[in-house]
């Protein structure tokens, strides 16, 4: 056995069972080794941020990690952005990166990098294997400090003598650590704060906002009318019909502000406070009154369902509301007029559709950008379901974390609401699906424009804009056609210009296994 051979058993028997790799060289011999192995899924990915971001919509979905394989310093760089998303979202990643064989990085050739400094950057553990018999060790390490807390980047080193090299050394597993139990004293802290009358949200992140943990929430909400809030981008947030509602921040800073104000307590849960997700001229970073009293429940790595549990039961609590906050004026309108909307394709059409024709049990990747301000309220009511959303703002995530997704769930429909603009960041998932043949049905939401950037442009007063300056946010010259690009990488396709076409074509995605692909010619509705 040598030291490839030994990682991979460790893997395996540590309860990893997939590989998103995008390898060269340096890993051949773990190339070899999955090869050779009933145990291990490997999943190609033709650019390492697929690798990473496929990886992260996988844990999303499991609770545990996926490996992958990457090669050398310039590798992991490539996966940087969605590995900064993934430890945003708090969830386990277990990076195996091939380097140079120890005694070959004196001679600093060309793919010679600093490997450590370029994994520390987004991991929260880094190693560097001592030996093939290390090897493997070294891999259960990884994966015990990926699943420590709600979940954590870890990062193995693997030089190519030590993959190569024999070993004799069994492969061990190691106990994975379990989330630390929140104390007595806070559980009654939080239950009297949320007794005295004040007015108060529960403000939840992370795995608060599964169903078990809401259904908690909406115990403590319907005992002491404290309202629901969650963050403006969750890592998972489980709702739908039948599921407790829950209020999420708005992203613009001054509309964050005016939504949080009268509170005169926040009880967080997995969560921070929030704060604007950029500077802007005479515009405030800290987005919370500061008479407001700040209480934290439970911290992204304890355990927030055994606390929330507790305080409802503390509280003596037993019903859980069904009831949903306010809509929007337009969006409670449109939701009464019927599942089928007509004439122009705008947001709002759309999400009629979606919540008409999608299962049960779906699972929704939202990188919509602006799209999304109006297609996430207006899909409340949709049948029960998991909506993953841009933890770490970085651009790039949406279509390999519905790859993710779906390979974690291969008997729930995936639906990848995407930007047309982010979604060039990561086309090469588009390949991998087909690949893999992944129940993802994409919606490229496509306006030509970077419509996100275009707002912003006017939010931070950065004087009139001319017509060079506006070239820089916009997609068109030349258009991009969607329907060719995705076929090109073996996804069907179609193309709906209006709301008809649109209903008529998701309805039969979503009744077609494997993946598709739809470009939506969307009329931006601006906010």
């Amino acid at each position: 056995m040598n030291g490839a051979e030994k990682l991979l058993e460790t893997l395996i028997n540590n309860g990893v069972e997939i590989c998103f790799a995008n390898p060269g060289t340096s890993e051949m011999q773990l190339v070899s080794a999955i090869g050779d192995s009933d145990g291990m899924r490997p999943v190609l990915c033709l650019f390492e941020g697929v690798v990473s971001g496929a990886a992260d919509g996988y844990a999303r979905m499991k609770d545990k990690p996926a490996a992958t394989l990457l090669h050398v310093g310039s590798g992991f760089s490539n996966s940087m952005a969605n590995q900064h998303n993934a430890k945003r979202a708090h969830v386990p990643l277990v990076n195996i990166v091939g380097d140079h064989a120890t005694y070959h990085l004196q001679y600093d050739s060309p793919l010679t990098a600093d490997v450590p400094a370029h994994a520390a950057i987004c991991s929260d553990w880094v190693k560097v294997s001592a030996s093939a018999d290390d090897l493997g060790d070294a891999g259960a390490e990884a994966i015990q400090a990926a699943m420590t807390g709600a979940g954590k980047i870890a990062t193995l080193i693997a030089p190519a003598n030590h993959a190569w090299e024999e070993t004799t050394e069994a492969a061990i597993s190691l106990p994975l650590p379990t989330a630390e139990i929140v104390s007595s004293d806070t559980i009654t802290e939080v239950s009297k704060a949320l007794s005295n009358g004040k007015a108060s949200a529960l403000f939840l992140g992370s795995r608060a906002l599964r169903e078990d943990s809401l259904n908690s929430a909406g115990r403590i909400a319907e005992k002491t009318g404290v309202r629901i809030i969650c963050e403006t981008f969750p890592t998972r947030l489980q709702r739908g019909a039948g599921r407790v509602a829950v209020e999420r921040l708005p992203y613009f800073a001054e509309q964050a502000e005016e939504f949080l104000k009268g509170f005169e307590q926040l009880i967080f849960v997995g969560a921070k406070p929030p704060v604007a997700f950029f500077a802007y001229p005479g515009k405030k970073s800290w987005l919370i009154d500061e008479s407001c009293k700040l209480i934290t429940l439970a911290t992204v790595d304890q355990d927030q369902k055994s606390a929330l549990e507790a305080v409802a039961d503390q509280l003596s609590t037993t019903a859980i509301p069904t009831t949903t906050p306010p809509l929007p004026e337009e969006v409670r309108v449109a939701a009464t007029q019927g599942p089928v909307a007509t004439g122009d394709l705008t947001p709002l059409a759309m999400s009629q559709s979606i919540s008409t024709l999608m299962p049960a049990n779906a699972i929704i990747s939202d990188e919509a950008a602006t799209c999304g301000m109006t297609l996430f309220p207006a899909t409340m009511n949709a049948p029960a379901h998991d909506w993953l959303t841009l933890t770490g703002g970085a651009i790039g995530q949406g279509l390999p974390l519905s790859l993710g997704a779906s390979l974690a769930c291969p008997d729930r429909k995936v639906i990848a609401l995407q930007a047309d603009g982010s979604a060039m960041y990561t086309v090469q998932a588009l390949w991998s699906m087909a690949r893999e043949n992944v129940d993802v049905t994409v919606v490229i939401l496509n306006n030509r424009s970077y419509a996100i950037l275009n707002i912003e442009l006017a939010r931070v007063g950065a004087g009139k804009p001319t017509a060079k300056t506006l070239s820089m946010l916009d997609l068109s010259r030349p258009d991009m056609n969607w329907v060719e690009i995705s076929t090109g990488m073996g996804v069907p396709a179609s193309r709906a210009t209006s709301a008809e076409e649109f209903h008529q074509q998701f309805a039969q995605a979503m009744a077609t296994k494997g993946p598709h692909l739809i470009e939506a010619m969307v009329v931006q509705q601006m906010p």
